[in-house]
C-alpha cells in the first residue's frame, strides 16, 4: 500500500469524527433555542468587494454582510475570521467586548464552511486591511461537511464537475468562469435586440428532429402514446417564424445531441439560432464579425483575447477564404481540377484520407479540409463555399451548383458558428431530404428525415434568408480560457457513479 493511500485511510476516520462533531454542535444549538435553520431572511447592505471599491466613503459606518466562513483565527477575547460572498471575501474582527460574552462563545464555535451574517463597522486594521468590526454575528446556516484543505483546494476534475457547488467555493476561477458566462450571453442578447431580433422559444420535444447532422435522444410521451425526440437543433422551427413573417428571430437554449463526451463535446449544450429575412451568407458575416467584437469588448474590455498562450484579434478584419482555396493552401489539392469521384478517391489515397464507400466527391473535400486545414486555422477565419453534398438546407452557388452559399467560422482551430443562405425553395428541400433518407437507409445514423409540416412551411414560401448557428459553449471557452467545455457548463452530463 503506499504512503499516500495509508494516509487518506487514517484521514477518513478523522473526517468521520470531524462531520460527528458538527452535528453535535447543530443538536447543541438546537437545544439551546439556537437552530440557524428557523432563520429566514438576512439584510445584506453590501457585497465584499463593495465596501473595498468604496472605503473612504464607508469608513466608520455601519453595514451588513453575509456569507460562507472560510477561515477563522481565535486570540483570546478577540478573534478574527475571514467571509467570502458573490463578489469577493473580506475580513471581519470580531472582539468580546463589541459583541458580548454570549455571542463571543457562540462564534468561537462555529466552523470553517458555516454561513454566516456579520453586522459592523468599516475600518482598517494596523496592517492596513481593510475590515469590519463586528458588532454582531449570526449564524445563518450550519455547514455540516468538511469542505476541502484551503491551499490544495478541489484539484480532482472528476470531483469539480461532479460538486460544482464545491468547485465554485474553493476555486475563484471557477466563479468568474460563470460570471463572465452570465455576461457573454447578456451582452450576445444586447447586441442582437439592439440590431432588431426578437428572442423567441421553440419546442423541445420534436416528433422529427432535423436541422442538424446528429443523432437524437428519443423518448416516449406517455399521454399521447407517442414516441418523441429532443432536439438536435432550433432551426426548422425558427424558419416556421421566418415564414410567418417575423423578419429577424433568434433563440438561445438546449440541445441535445446522442453523441460521445469529450473536450469539446458535451451531449446536452447550449446553440444560439438566428435567422434574419431579406439577407445572405455575407450578411451573417458581417454580423457574426460585429457580434463577436461586441461580445468581446463588453465581457472583456479588449478585442484581443488568449486562449491557452495564443492571443487572436477579433479587432482586425476577419480573413474569409473558400473551403477549395483553403484545402488548395494547405493541403496543395486544387479541387477545381478534381471532375469525378474516382479522381476524388484516388487523391485520398494519395494523402492517407480516408474515406466511406457512400462518400461523394463533396464529402471527400470536406474530409481534406478536416485532415489538413482545421488546425491551422486559429486567427478569426470564415470558411465559405462547402459542398452541396454536406449541405442539405443550404442555397446553391447560382455559378456552381456543385456549391452552396454556407460558411464556418472558425477560431483556434475549432468550429465557433455555422450559417447558410438559407434554402427556401421547396421542391429543392424535398429533393435533398429524399437523398438524406437515403442516408439513413444506408446506415448513416445522423441524416436528417423529411419534415412534411415543414415542407408545408417553406411551400406557403420563405423570404430569401440569411442564418446562423453558434456554440455558446465553445464561445465561453475562447473567452474564458477554458481547457474544456465542462468547465464552462455549470453541471456537464457524467456518467453515475456506482452507489
Amino acid at each position: 500500500m503506499g504512503e499516500q493511500q495509508k494516509n487518506a485511510q487514517a484521514q477518513e476516520p478523522d473526517i468521520n469524527q470531524l462531520r460527528k462533531v458538527r452535528r453535535e454542535k447543530l443538536a447543541q444549538l438546537q437545544a439551546d433555542g439556537k437552530d440557524p435553520f428557523v432563520i429566514t431572511k438576512y439584510e445584506q447592505t453590501h457585497h465584499s468587494q463593495e465596501i473595498k471599491d468604496k472605503f473612504d466613503e464607508l469608513e466608520g459606518k455601519q453595514v451588513s454582510i453575509a456569507g460562507r466562513m472560510m477561515s477563522k483565527r481565535v486570540m483570546g477575547k478577540a478573534s478574527f475570521c475571514n467571509l467570502q460572498d458573490l463578489k469577493g471575501n473580506i475580513q471581519s474582527y470580531v472582539a468580546r467586548d463589541s459583541v458580548g460574552e454570549e455571542v463571543y462563545k457562540d462564534f468561537k464555535k462555529f466552523d470553517v464552511g458555516d454561513l454566516v451574517g456579520i453586522e459592523g463597522e468599516v475600518f482598517r486594521t494596523k496592517t492596513g486591511e481593510i475590515s469590519v468590526h463586528a458588532a454582531n454575528i449570526t449564524l445563518l446556516a450550519k455547514s455540516l461537511q468538511i469542505l476541502p484543505e484551503k491551499y490544495h483546494g478541489l484539484t480532482n476534475t472528476d470531483l469539480r464537475y461532479r460538486q460544482r457547488y464545491v468547485d465554485l467555493i474553493m476555486n475563484p476561477g471557477a466563479k468568474e468562469t460563470f460570471v463572465k458566462r452570465s455576461k457573454i450571453i447578456s451582452a450576445i442578447r444586447a447586441y442582437l435586440n439592439g440590431e432588431g431580433f426578437m428572442e423567441v422559444e421553440t419546442p423541445m420535444l420534436v416528433p422529427n428532429a432535423g436541422g442538424a447532422a446528429a443523432r437524437p435522444f428519443e423518448t416516449h410521451f406517455n399521454a399521447l402514446d407517442e414516441d418523441i425526440k429532443l432536439r438536435i437543433s432550433l432551426e426548422l422551427y425558427l424558419k416556421r417564424l421566418i415564414v410567418g413573417g417575423l423578419e429577424r428571430v433568434y433563440e438561445i437554449g438546449r440541445v441535445f445531441r446522442n453523441e460521445g463526451l469529450d473536450t469539446r463535446h458535451n451531449p446536452e449544450f447550449t446553440l444560439m439560432e438566428l435567422y434574419q429575412a431579406y439577407t445572405d451568407y455575407h450578411g451573417m458575416m458581417d454580423l457574426t464579425e460585429n457580434l463577436y467584437r461586441h461580445v468581446a469588448q463588453e465581457v472583456l474590455g479588449t478585442t484581443k483575447i488568449v486562449y491557452g498562450g495564443v492571443e487572436m484579434d477579433l479587432g482586425r478584419p476577419f480573413e474569409r477564404i473558400t473551403m477549395v482555396d483553403a484545402v488548395k493552401k494547405y493541403s496543395g489539392v486544387d479541387w477545381n481540377e478534381v471532375k469525378t469521384l474516382d479522381e476524388a478517391r484516388a487523391l485520398a489515397k494519395e494523402h492517407h484520407v480516408e474515406y466511406e464507400e457512400r462518400h461523394k466527391k463533396g464529402d471527400i473535400l470536406n474530409l481534406f479540409f478536416e485532415e489538413f486545414v482545421e488546425e491551422h486555422l486559429v486567427q478569426p477565419t470564415f470558411v465559405m463555399d462547402h459542398p452541396v453534398e454536406i449541405s442539405p438546407l443550404t442555397k446553391k452557388k447560382p455559378e456552381n451548383p456543385d456549391y452552396v452559399e454556407r460558411f464556418e467560422f472558425f477560431m483556434n482551430g475549432w468550429e465557433m458558428a455555422n450559417a447558410y443562405s438559407e434554402l427556401n425553395d421547396p421542391i429543392d428541400q424535398r429533393e435533398r431530404f429524399k437523398a438524406q433518407e437515403a442516408l439513413l437507409a444506408q446506415g448513416d445514423e445522423e441524416a436528417n428525415t423529411t419534415d412534411e409540416d415543414f415542407m408545408n412551411a417553406l411551400e406557403i414560401g420563405m423570404p430569401p434568408t440569411g442564418g446562423i448557428g453558434f456554440g455558446i459553449d465553445r464561445m465561453c471557452m475562447l473567452l474564458t480560457d477554458s481547457a474544456a467545455i465542462r468547465d464552462v457548463i455549470a453541471f456537464p452530463t457524467m456518467k453515475t457513479l456506482d452507489k
